[in-house]
């Protein structure tokens, strides 16, 4: 068997234990969601392109036809991405979004394959501030991520493709609760 698929195959056992939290997590996103509440998510990299991807397909559509639900990806609305970071620094490019755009409430999503981004992590430090409940995808604990976040689930794989090809199967999982608590 490949290297990859090795590694892949060992990280998904590893997370098998823990998927009783992506249940829970998607029982919770539904309810905000249904209430009128939204979620907020961010990363950098793959990890930003994971963020557009659970919010498309909460926005959209996953499985089944449902109503569309409120999902932003911090990094997609690139002119404030963009004007935040000259203004303020990179590391304020979500921490001001999740500032304007999340309500008590609501949840953000961060994903990091690190646990270690500034931006990520000022992004969690914000969603305290207001009552956004925070949640993390990451690679290996501890991290500061982590600690920062109200819940937490880490991929305990040393390779950054191995943690976000775990992450996007969690965010499936995640959409699939949703699907099933909504329709």
């Amino acid at each position: 068997m490949h290297t990859h698929l090795i590694q892949l195959r060992d990280a998904l056992a590893a997370v098998d234990a823990q998927t009783g939290k992506i249940e829970a997590w998607g029982g919770k996103l539904a309810a905000v969601l249904r209430g009128g509440g939204r979620l907020l998510a961010c990363g950098n990299g793959g990890s930003a392109a994971e963020a557009q991807h659970l919010t498309a397909e909460l926005v959209g559509r996953f499985k089944c036809e449902r109503r569309a639900y409120s999902a932003i990806a911090l990094h997609a609305d690139t002119s404030s991405f963009t004007a935040i970071g000259n203004d303020y620094g990179m590391e304020e490019v979500y921490a001001r979004q999740v500032l304007a755009h999340g309500r008590c409430d609501d949840v953000l999503l961060c994903l990091s394959t690190s646990g270690k981004s500034p931006n990520v992590l000022a992004a969690a430090a914000s969603a305290g501030e207001i009552g956004v409940t925070a949640w993390a995808l990451t690679g290996p604990a501890p991290n500061p991520l982590i600690a920062m976040c109200d819940d937490a689930l880490a991929v305990p794989a040393g390779d950054s493709a191995t943690v976000q090809e775990i992450h996007l199967v969690l965010i499936h999982m995640l959409c699939d609760v949703v699907d099933r608590t909504l329709s």
